[in-house]
């Protein structure tokens, strides 16, 4: 079975968690609560998360202030965080948001087609990377052992597995660099553009690793680069 994506709610208002939960809920994805800025952090401390919906106005430590401490840790810091907001100062507040590493940032009332719609985009791409990631895992500790992979029920050689990973790479690479074309132009949305952007530099994390793998590249399977 493959395993759910874990999405964390941090918001002050339990109102607004429950009415998050309802509206993400269609997705089927385990949906974590946290009530301030310090809770996110301590739930990010121990679980992995495909991303963050982020309230910007909490009392204590802010979104902005939490968003600054989860770019700060490596283990967070490429997490996509979309920050929710009950109010709007302006482009400058919008510009606050993204500085503090935001993917996206929208304002309350939201259309709630439109946040799952984002949300969705964000948990396929990690449910995605961590596919490939197990693949490229196990392809490597296989070739460690000189052996055949196992994959989808089938046995099949190395070479024949990584031709497999890459095809299915360059199929979302060739996706995202469509929708980079959408989007190059200065009507562009900022949030699609950050959203863009993130999705590249993934992509390119998991190229390089496929890459490595390659007979000839020189490097073995210890000194593979890391898909993150």
């Amino acid at each position: 079975m493959v395993q759910k994506a874990k999405i964390l709610l941090v918001d002050d208002r339990p109102e607004n968690l429950l009415a998050l939960e309802a509206i993400l809920s269609a997705l089927d994805q385990t949906l974590v609560r946290a009530s301030s800025g310090e809770e996110a952090l301590k739930a990010l401390l121990t679980d992995d998360f495909a991303v963050i919906l982020l309230d910007v106005q909490m009392p204590g430590m802010d979104g902005f202030e939490t968003a600054a401490h989860i770019k700060r840790r490596e283990r967070t810091r490429d997490i996509p965080i979309i920050f929710l907001t009950a109010i709007n100062h302006g482009p400058h507040h919008t510009f606050r948001g993204y500085a503090a590493g935001a993917v996206d940032y929208i304002s309350k009332p939201f259309d709630p087609w439109v946040l799952r719609a984002k949300v969705s985009v964000f948990v396929e791409l990690y449910m995605k990377n961590c596919q490939l990631r197990e693949q490229a895992a196990l392809l490597r500790l296989q070739l460690e052992g000189g052996g055949k992979v196992v994959a989808g029920g089938e046995v099949k050689e190395p070479a024949g597995l990584l031709a497999e990973l890459s095809a299915r790479l360059a199929a979302v690479e060739e996706q995202a660099e469509a929708l980079s074309k959408q989007l190059d132009d200065e009507s562009a949305d900022a949030a699609a553009v950050a959203t863009a952007a993130h999705l590249e530099r993934k992509l390119t994390g998991l190229r390089r690793a496929l890459d490595a793998l390659e007979p000839g590249t020189g490097g073995g399977p210890a000194s593979l680069p890391s898909p993150n």
